[in-house]
């Protein structure tokens, strides 16, 4: 059984270039807890080791600090792994989270170019590593954008945020296709110091 984490996301003070960049097209962003102690090696044994029977818990996490954010919307969508990337792994962790959350859940996008981890990335070079790497995906039915993603909130589904780089990215996707709002819901947000 895991620990209950209390919803988490005050805001926090921001750098100045964090407050130069133009705004986020992620309306609001949420998450379970903080991406250390216990939490941060449940989401490590669940995303590398891999055990996947820690989805349905961890999905509870999210239920839970995200149900005012799940209420109004249309569909999950979960951020999508590289190909290779999903194929190497067998699975991808925020399509397995996203599946347990009420909405219906939509592979509305596509990674169309693999890109380097972003780990140890400044926040800066976080946001030119995503830049373009992500599109509707080829698979998505017109019908689909119509009914569940033009004028609609959508709700973005990962397993850690950390800049919020990767998930704007992925926003901005759904933004040019007509979502009227998205919001972001992790299990995990990181703090990054730099030096």
């Amino acid at each position: 059984m895991l620990p209950s984490w209390r919803v988490l996301d005050p805001p926090r003070a921001m750098c100045p270039a964090c407050r130069r960049r133009p705004p986020s097209a992620v309306e609001i962003a949420r998450a379970a807890g903080d991406y250390d102690g216990a939490l941060r090696q449940i989401i490590h044994a669940f995303k590398y080791d891999p055990r996947r029977s820690l989805g349905r818990p961890l999905g509870q996490l999210l239920r839970e600090a995200g149900s005012d954010l799940l209420e109004e919307a249309s569909c999950v969508v979960p951020v999508p792994l590289h190909p290779w990337r999903r194929l190497y792994r067998g699975f991808n962790q925020a399509a397995d989270l996203a599946a347990t959350l009420p909405i219906p859940v939509v592979h509305a996008l596509w990674r169309r170019r693999m890109t380097a981890p972003q780990t140890g990335l400044a926040a800066g070079a976080r946001r030119r590593n995503v830049r373009g790497a992500f599109r509707l995906s080829p698979l998505l039915r017109r019908s689909v954008i119509q009914t569940m993603i033009a004028e609609r909130i959508v709700v973005l589904v990962d397993d850690v945020r950390t800049t919020g780089a990767t998930l704007d990215a992925c926003a901005h996707v759904l933004r040019d296709a007509g979502a009227k709002e998205v919001r972001a819901l992790t299990v995990a947000r990181a703090d990054i110091h730099f030096p």
